[in-house]
C-alpha cells in the first residue's frame, strides 16, 4: 500500500492527495507536523524535510509533486 507524508497546509500534499483519489489508489496519510514519528519515518527515508512524500513498500517514489514541495520544520523540544 502507498503511503502519503504530508501536511494540511501544503498545496502540493493536497495536489497529490487529489491525483492519488481520482486514480482510485489506496493509500495511508500521514501528518508530519502532528505526527512526529512520521515526520521521523520520513527523514529517515529521503533524507530531508520536504512534502510530499509517497512511499511504497519502504521505496520512495516521489518527493514533492513535479519539483515543488513545502518544507516542514522540526518542532521544538516543548512542541513535542
Amino acid at each position: 500500500m502507498l503511503e502519503l507524508y504530508g501536511t494540511k497546509g501544503c498545496p502540493y500534499t493536497r495536489e497529490l492527495r487529489e491525483a492519488l483519489d481520482l486514480d482510485g489508489e489506496a493509500y495511508v496519510e500521514y501528518d508530519v507536523e502532528e505526527d512526529m514519528d512520521a515526520l521521523r519515518r520520513m527523514v529517515d527515508l529521503t533524507g530531508g524535510r520536504t512534502v510530499p512524500v509517497l512511499v511504497e513498500d519502504g521505496q520512495v517514489l516521489a518527493v514533492g509533486v513535479q519539483g515543488r514541495g513545502c518544507i516542514v520544520s522540526f518542532p521544538t523540544k516543548a512542541e513535542e
